[in-house]
Formats: C-alpha cells, sequence, structure tokens
C-alpha cells in the first residue's frame, strides 16, 4: 500500500482549553505544537485561528498572520491547510480573506449546508447549534478564489449529499484541478457516524484517482483511522475532533494521537509520509 498522509487539526472552532488545556491559542502554542506534530510523524496540520485572549475562534486577520508566521518560522516543511469555516456568522468573504492573505498549500472546501450541533451524550439534549451554510454560490465563490490563489482544496464530506454537490460543480468544469481529494468526517451531529456501512458506501463513491482521508469526532477518531489505514486512506487526528486517547483520557497535545495514527499505519503495513512526498501524493505544485 502507499504510505499514510497523517494530519493534525490543531483546534478547531468549538474545543477549548476547558476541554483540555493543551488546545493552542497563542502563536506561541500553535508553533510548539506543530513542532511536536511533525516529529511523530504529520505532515499536514489544520488550522483554525484563535484569539489567544479569548480562545474563541476568529477571523482576525493580524492574529492568523501571526499565528500562520510562527508555525512556518519554527516548522518551515510543514504543510499548512487552513479552515474556510473559521466560525458560525461569516460571510465568504470574511472566510476566504485569511487564505487570500496567507496562502497555506490546502484550505478546507465544506460541500454542503447542514445542521451542525453539540449535544450531550447523557441525555441527548442539543447544547448548540448552528445551520452550516454552504450555498453552490458560496461554494463556487470558495472554488473560483483557491484556483486563483493556487490552494487545493480538501472535500469535507459530512453525508453522502456533500459527494453529489462536488461532482456537480466537477462537471460544470473549471473550478478544480484533478486528482481531487476528499475527507470523510465521521460523527458531527448533523452529518453520519462511523459505521461500517457508512465508510464502505463513501469508498464506493470516490473515483478511481482520488485520494482521500477520514476525520471523526469523538472515538470515531479511531474507529475511522483504522479502517483507513487498513483500506489505503490517510487519517486526520488532533484536539479539534478528540481532546481524549483511544484509552478515554486527556492526551497532552495533538502530538500524541499523530503518534496513535504511525503505531495504526505501521501495523497496516504501512509507513508515513515525509510533507515532500505528501506534496506529491496529493499533487500539490507550489
Amino acid at each position: 500500500m502507499d504510505k499514510v498522509i497523517v494530519t493534525a487539526a490543531l483546534s478547531g472552532a468549538g474545543t477549548f482549553k476547558w476541554h483540555n488545556e493543551n488546545v493552542p491559542y497563542t502563536p506561541e502554542e500553535f508553533a510548539e505544537e506543530v513542532r511536536k506534530c511533525r516529529e511523530s510523524g504529520a505532515s499536514i496540520v489544520h488550522i483554525h485561528a484563535r484569539d489567544p485572549e479569548t480562545g474563541m475562534p476568529t477571523p482576525d486577520l493580524r492574529i492568523t498572520k501571526s499565528i500562520i508566521d510562527a508555525v512556518r518560522a519554527r516548522v518551515p516543511d510543514i504543510i499548512i491547510n487552513m479552515s474556510t469555516a473559521i466560525a458560525p456568522g461569516l460571510a465568504p468573504e470574511q472566510r476566504i480573506a485569511p487564505i487570500r492573505d496567507n496562502l497555506p498549500l490546502m484550505a478546507s472546501f465544506n460541500t454542503a449546508s447542514m445542521n451542525f450541533a453539540i449535544v450531550d451524550k447523557k441525555d441527548y439534549s442539543i447544547l448548540a447549534e448552528i445551520i452550516f451554510e454552504n450555498t453552490f454560490k458560496t461554494m463556487s465563490f470558495f472554488a473560483k478564489n483557491l484556483l486563483e490563489l493556487g490552494v487545493k482544496p480538501e472535500f469535507e464530506l459530512y453525508d453522502f449529499g456533500g459527494f453529489y454537490n462536488i461532482q456537480l460543480l466537477i462537471n460544470q468544469g473549471g473550478f478544480f484541478l484533478p486528482p481531487h481529494h476528499y475527507q470523510l468526517v465521521f460523527g458531527v451531529t448533523g452529518g453520519v457516524p462511523f459505521n461500517a456501512m457508512n465508510f464502505g458506501h463513501f469508498l464506493s463513491l470516490l473515483p478511481k484517482d482520488a485520494t482521500w482521508s477520514v476525520c471523526g469526532v469523538a472515538r470515531d477518531q479511531f474507529r475511522a483511522g483504522l479502517c483507513a489505514a487498513a483500506n489505503g486512506g490517510h487519517i486526520r487526528v488532533g484536539l479539534e475532533d478528540n481532546v481524549r486517547n483511544e484509552r478515554g483520557e486527556l492526551v497532552k497535545g495533538s502530538y500524541e494521537q499523530v503518534e496513535w495514527a504511525v503505531r495504526v499505519a505501521k501495523t497496516m503495513g504501512r509507513e508515513v509520509t515525509s510533507p515532500q512526498e505528501a506534496k506529491q501524493i496529493l499533487n500539490i505544485k507550489r
């Protein structure tokens, strides 16, 4: 099998220090966590900027640039994948501005409007919810901008409808350069959970020349990662998605989950990539 690309998603929009004190907020915290993740085997880091004072996700260009500059200074060869979601309620222009300002090699590309909620697992009550809006008009706007900037889109598939939305844009032509990269997202309330049927159906949809990775929330992180390693896919881990290890203990950082992903890959007879090898696999030209 090909080598495994390990991505570490460091912060997200909904994970805070009160969930795990090791969620990074400051540029120094981001840079140090990226260093640990790279040394542990990650080739890509996914970054949501945080206000260092409040910890809230932010589109602030000054804050975002300070984080990205700190990461690049500490770990020059890491592939940076920036979020185009950032925080609820932002206009498309606000969501794309940090990408234009920092020119990462990759950016998330969300593929559908959906319910997005945080649920109390004890009684299934809704603690918070939003409508995560990604209309065709918005997606076309992001597609044109990423193509112009030379940024590789990572198609985030929270359910099967997102796949068909992307195929519509692909069929319109001129938006995306092949081969395409998909991320199968499991366990978000409003999307699909991880199980064998959902995993298998996603794989049955993907084009033969596509690359793909998995992202799972909470324990779905480990279930999805195991199956990806065994079936030729790539793995995303990190505190954005899960603040614990496979034993249910709080982790000291995303780098510990990277170490887990490396062990899983090796168990399946696969090695992990360097950033340069990941660029070749994903056909990133910059």
